[in-house]
């Protein structure tokens, strides 16, 4: 099992998150919630609004999202599903745990004494450049709360 850090259409209540739980593509099993450690920029671009993490370490807002386990098979369903490596990359980042579910540690992982996790994001470094001067988030939501441009999901494209 894997942790993994969402903070887009995956996350609980996005057009996406049903693919986190339901078992079709695998297990996955919702821990908690957390932010990254470091900042980012977290932009909305394409003509989809869709959601991209700019590999920029430094720079934007610290992302706040959630913390899944997930098995191999959900894993390589997420690669596929954030186009990874062409598109998103993913790699371990350190997040900053805010509220953890599994208070008996049965899942067999937890935050450290600090507070700290170490995930799978997914960034990107393959993005227009133009896009560093999108407005930076710290949290998104597809359905345009707080001014953000509404998601178009895949099966309207």
């Amino acid at each position: 099992m894997t942790n993994v850090f969402v903070y887009g259409t995956l996350k609980q209540g996005q057009p996406n998150h049903r693919y986190m739980t339901d078992g079709s593509k695998g297990k996955g099993k919702y821990c908690g919630k957390g932010c990254t450690d470091e900042k980012f920029p977290l932009v909305i671009a394409s003509e989809h609004n869709i959601p991209f993490l700019l590999n920029v370490p430094g720079s934007g807002h610290k992302i706040a999202g959630e913390i899944y386990l997930v098995d191999d098979q959900l894993l390589q369903f997420l690669d596929e599903f954030e186009s990874c490596p062409k598109i998103y990359q993913r790699s371990p980042a350190r997040i900053r745990v805010v509220e953890w579910e599994d208070k008996d540690n049965t899942l067999g992982v937890k935050p450290s004494g600090d507070g700290m996790l170490t995930c799978f994001l997914y960034s990107t470094t393959t993005y227009e450049r133009e896009w560093l001067k999108l407005p930076y988030y710290n949290n998104y939501d597809a359905f345009g709360v707080q001014g953000q441009p509404k998601y178009i999901p895949r099966e309207s494209r």
